[in-house]
């Protein structure tokens, strides 16, 4: 992702906390699987320039999530890993279908490489 030296911080919360951070910052109820907070874009951009930002991953939905898709835990919060720094990278899947479909491609592309995918 032409990124070697950026770093960036993972939260790992329950269900619980992941919504409280859901209400307060996108003002969404309830919990959620992933929230990025993406830190090379606004004001201070500028501070840390090698801080990509934060990850925080709900365990509880990533583990309800992966039993329903008949995957692991650690597969699907692989997934939502990786759709989380996807988001730090400037990646959006709701701006668009064309945003979306771009974001896929580059999240199938990751995760073949980490061999989750044939």
């Amino acid at each position: 992702m032409d990124s070697p030296d950026a770093e960036l911080s993972i939260l790992i919360v329950d269900d619980p906390q992941i919504a409280v951070f859901n209400k307060q910052y996108l003002n969404r109820n309830g919990p959620t699987n992933v929230i990025a907070f993406p830190m090379r874009t606004g004001p201070y951009a500028n501070i840390t320039p090698k801080l990509l930002g934060d990850v925080l991953i709900s365990v509880e939905t990533a583990y309800r999530e992966g039993k329903r898709a008949g995957i692991s835990m650690e597969e699907r919060f692989t997934q939502l890993l990786v759709h989380g720094i996807l988001h730090l990278l400037g990646y959006d899947h709701e701006t668009s279908e064309q945003d979306a479909h771009e974001m896929e491609q580059k999240s199938e592309e990751i995760l073949k490489l980490l061999s989750f995918h044939p």
